[in-house]
């Protein structure tokens, strides 16, 4: 069975939350419970580092504008490991599967990271940081869910991050007017503290 499906559910994840990806996959590859995990993420210096950065990020991402700025970090951080991520499923050393399989889970952590990042950029307009702490356990809960339902029934993961995808899409394009009132307020902060 082809392991796209798979691909395409971490890079989804890895969008979300990459250290939690690679955590979870080493952690269930580490104790047996799937044959699908590459070695490579079952090291234990590579399970110490995603559970280190895992602890960070589940920090910073809770703190309204603070995750922000993660986020902008992360724009670059969280593709990549959706790519890599993707390459070491599809794990034949530089053959084109792998490198379609990095290329399918590069591009599905963009697009969940774009949707996450405006999902944050128009919750973060909300004076209650609430709804910060919720949606970061929600984000953080289904991906460790989708993670561990992929290794069992990785089509049917597939079409639930799929769909998961588009409606983040759809409700991004909906909430588009909060995002650039967030933006339009953060511009006109910083020109009055230019002015001072």
């Amino acid at each position: 069975m082809s392991v796209l499906p798979l691909v395409f559910t971490s890079g989804w994840a890895s969008g979300v939350n990459a250290y939690a990806v690679v955590l979870l996959l080493g952690l269930l590859g580490a104790t047996g419970v799937s044959d699908d995990v590459p070695g490579a993420l079952q090291r234990p210096d590579v399970l110490i580092a995603a559970g280190v950065l895992f602890l960070c990020e589940a920090v910073a991402d809770k703190i309204p504008y603070v995750d922000t700025v993660w986020d902008a970090v992360h724009t670059v951080i969280r593709p990549v490991a959706g790519g890599v991520v993707g390459a070491l499923l599809a794990g034949q050393h530089g053959s084109l599967p792998e490198l379609a399989a990095g290329a399918v889970g590069g591009s599905a952590a963009l697009l969940s990271h774009l949707v996450k990042t405006g999902t944050r950029m128009a919750v973060n307009t909300s004076p209650e940081p609430a709804s910060n702490i919720v949606l970061s356990l929600v984000e953080d809960l289904g991906v460790a869910a989708l993670i561990v339902f992929a290794i069992f029934h990785p089509v049917a993961a597939a079409i639930i991050a799929a769909t998961l995808l588009a409606a983040g899409i759809g409700l991004v394009v909906f909430l588009w007017k909060r995002v650039r009132a967030f933006l339009r307020r953060r511009r006109e902060r910083r020109s009055s503290l230019a002015g001072v």
